[in-house]
């Protein structure tokens, strides 16, 4: 059967996408015409290419990468790739949807605070702080944030749990976390501890570090995962800002009620900044 030949701009317009997309596709090696004239270098594409381009249409418009649509095109069962790309976009368009409500939660609720509606729902305590001695391991991050401190946050929890678990005991509660910048560097350092035995005892993988006691620290309790403490760092730090605080030293995560057991939704951290009138 001979091949129907469109030029490039029949082809672009059979489509509906540009001629600078269709040269485009030639270029990254997705879409390559069927014939290009040696004299003229006029592009020409074969009617038995329009499926091709309808897919590739198809998953840019549902926000799919052209290296993925690559891959699509050039499985063995095409439907069957074409089936699993599609299930990893929804899936990452429905998490895409979930942060934007978050984000719009977060707009109204910031809303009714301003109009005055809406105080927080929980409230900052300034309190001391006792001291505590605890089991900690320490790592670093390349900077601030959950994108630099979540990668080292599990591994540094899975080395800690295992230490201790080598000796015969397990981790209690509560769990310690504080974070400390390393002077000339952008980078943070992150300690991950539990709280010791009441006779501390040291073993290797593990440090014995004594948390020293705070004279006064804004406290906010949050409850809920950990997707969502980021809001309640920034609602602590506003209110003691506003209250006329300035921050003195590390600050602490402190997980009074977090099991493994236990959906993150039901788990208590307290946020602990120590402070100062500023």
């Amino acid at each position: 059967m001979v091949s129907t030949m469109y030029t490039i701009g029949e082809f672009a317009a059979l489509g509906r996408v540009s001629v600078r997309m269709l040269r485009h596709y030639d270029a990254v090696g997705l879409l390559p015409p069927a014939r290009v004239d040696d004299r003229s270098g006029y592009r020409h594409y074969a009617d038995t290419q329009l499926g091709a381009l309808v897919r590739i249409a198809e998953l840019r418009e549902l926000g799919c990468g052209l290296d993925e649509i690559g891959v699509v095109l050039a499985a063995d069962d095409v439907p069957g790739a074409m089936h699993d790309l599609l299930v990893r976009r929804r899936a990452e368009l429905e998490e895409h949807v979930a942060a934007e409500r978050e984000r719009i939660a977060r707009i109204d609720g910031r809303l009714r605070r301003l109009k005055g509606e809406d105080a927080m729902s929980a409230p900052v305590e300034y309190r001391p702080i006792e001291p505590v001695i605890v089991y900690a391991v320490e790592g670093r991050a390349p900077g601030m944030g959950p994108e630099n401190v979540s990668p080292v946050v599990d591994p540094l929890l899975t080395r800690l749990v295992g230490a201790i678990e080598a000796t015969g005991r397990g981790p209690r509660e509560p769990g310690v976390f504080w974070y400390e910048s390393v002077p000339g560097t952008e980078e943070l350092a992150v300690h991950v501890s539990f709280t010791a035995d009441p006779e501390p005892q040291g073993a290797e993988g593990y440090d014995v570090v004594e948390l020293p006691a705070v004279e006064k620290a804004a406290v906010l309790t949050h409850r809920g995962d950990m997707a969502s403490i980021g809001r309640s760092w920034m609602s602590l730090m506003e209110q003691l800002a506003d209250d006329g605080y300035r921050v003195v030293g590390p600050t602490r995560e402190v997980y009074v009620h977090a099991p493994d057991d236990r959906p993150q939704s039901e788990w208590v951290t307290e946020l602990v900044a120590p402070v100062a009138k500023a």
